[in-house]
C-alpha cells in the first residue's frame, strides 16, 4: 500500500516566530525528513548566510528531539506530530484519496454519521457541507425533483434544501417562481 504513497508525503513552509524572520520549508519524503532554511536579517554578520538544508532520514529524526523541538517551535505542534507519525509509517490513507472518491464513500454514510466526520478535519468539513454530496442525498431521499425544486436548492444551498421543511419550501418555491415571473416581465416589457 506504501508504493501507492507519492514521494513527497507532506510538504510545508512558513516563518519562524517573532522577532526572527527566517524563513524555513519542511519537506516529508518516503525516506526522509529534509528542513530548509534561509536567514532573513538587517545584521552584518548574517548579511553573508547562506541557505541551510538539512536531511535526516526516518529513523534518525524520530531519535531527533534538537530537530522536532526546532520544527516544533516554527511550524507548531500538530505539524510535528503528523511528521513523527508519518516517520513512524503511520500514514492516513483517507485524506490521500480524490475528493471525488471520498464524495462517494461519504454517500454510503447515515446522516449523524456525516455531522461525526464534518468534525474530523477541515478537508472533511468542507467535503460534509458540499453541494455535491447533499444533492445525491436529496435525489436519494426524494421521488422526484423538478426543475424548479433544482433551480430552488442550487440557490440556497442543497443542505439548506434538505433540511428546510416541507411548508417552508412550498413557500420558497412560490417565491422564486413569483421571482422568475416578475424577471421575465421585464425582460418582456
Amino acid at each position: 500500500m506504501t508504493a501507492l504513497l507519492p514521494e513527497i508525503l507532506y510538504k510545508c513552509d512558513g516563518q519562524a516566530p517573532a522577532p526572527s524572520k527566517d524563513f524555513y520549508q519542511l519537506q516529508v519524503t518516503r525516506s526522509e525528513v529534509i528542513l530548509r532554511w534561509w536567514k532573513i536579517s538587517l545584521r552584518n554578520e548574517f548579511r553573508e548566510a547562506r541557505p541551510g538544508e538539512l536531511k535526516e532520514s526516518h529513523e534518525d529524526f524520530v531519535d531527533d528531539s534538537t530537530l522536532q523541538a526546532q520544527i516544533g517551535m516554527v511550524f507548531g505542534q500538530k505539524v510535528l506530530s503528523y511528521v513523527i507519525n508519518l516517520c513512524r509509517g503511520q500514514y492516513d490513507f483517507l485524506e490521500r484519496l480524490s475528493e471525488s472518491l471520498i464524495l462517494y464513500l461519504l454517500t454510503f454514510l447515515d446522516l449523524e454519521d456525516i455531522a461525526q466526520l464534518s468534525q474530523v478535519s477541515h478537508t472533511f468539513q468542507k467535503l460534509c457541507n458540499s453541494d455535491k454530496l447533499w444533492e445525491h442525498i436529496v435525489e436519494r431521499s426524494c421521488d422526484t425533483v423538478t426543475p424548479e425544486m433544482r433551480a430552488l436548492a442550487q440557490n440556497i444551498g442543497w443542505k439548506q434544501f434538505f433540511f428546510t421543511n416541507k411548508l417552508q419550501l412550498q413557500l420558497k418555491l412560490r417565491r422564486w417562481r413569483k421571482k422568475q415571473e416578475e424577471s421575465q416581465d421585464i425582460v418582456l416589457q
